[in-house]
């Protein structure tokens, strides 16, 4: 009952982001970021409550999330021909942009359980071996047998469960193979991270776009 409130709330918390987000009129960098992480917030919920609420196996619940993110990818490329985030400029893009977003945080957190506590791995060894599957997209592009936007999305779905294992490594007790940090601690300081990240984003505004730039005061 208390997980289900609290995904509840994060669900609101979530719309209210989205919402700031979709109105903003040109890049905000505070105002995008928050999104993402109630995004990772919401998608890490989603992916727990179907294993720890409904006893939904990690095995069942990674395919379950991998078919969510092959439909949203399918109905985008069916709806705008085009799956490249450069391309977003409308509302029903970026509407498939963030389900894609949403769908892909879900997904890697149950493969990241799925590798560390299903197939035994562990967090450590999940988190070098996804840290080694990451740069297969960024070969297969080098060498040409991915274009930009496949590459870009590979590797972008990797990024939850390679983040997540290690996050997980260092938050975990050491009796399940973690540094015992604590999760909270953990959260806090990688928090603190993205909060200065975004703030040199804001100050320098390097991940606006050039017109944008351009047109800065």
């Amino acid at each position: 009952m208390r997980r289900g409130r609290e995904f509840l709330r994060a669900g609101v918390v979530l719309a209210a982001s989205l919402v700031l987000q979709f109105r903003a009129r040109r890049s905000t960098a505070w105002v995008y970021w928050t999104a993402v992480v109630m995004v990772s917030v919401f998608g890490t919920m989603a992916a727990d409550v179907l294993h720890v609420g409904l006893g939904i196996p990690y095995l069942v619940s990674t395919v379950f999330f991998a078919a969510a993110l092959a439909a949203v990818f399918a109905g985008w490329y069916a709806c705008e021909r085009t799956l490249s985030i450069h391309s977003i400029r409308t509302r029903r893009r970026e509407s498939f942009y963030w389900a894609t977003v949403m769908a892909t945080f879900a997904l890697g957190t149950a493969a990241g359980d799925l590798t560390a506590v299903t197939m035994h791995l562990g967090y450590l060894p999940s988190g070098i071996a996804f840290a080694a599957l990451i740069t297969v997209p960024a070969l297969a592009f080098r060498v040409r047998v991915l274009n930009g936007v496949a590459a870009f999305w590979s590797a972008y779905v990797l990024t939850r469960p390679l983040g997540a294992s290690f996050a997980d490594w260092m938050g975990v007790s050491r009796d399940r193979g973690g540094l015992e940090l604590g999760t909270g601690p953990v959260s806090l300081v990688l928090l603190a991270v993205i909060a200065v990240l975004v703030g040199c984003l804001a100050a320098t505004r390097a991940d606006a776009a050039p017109e944008e730039r351009a047109a800065r005061p």
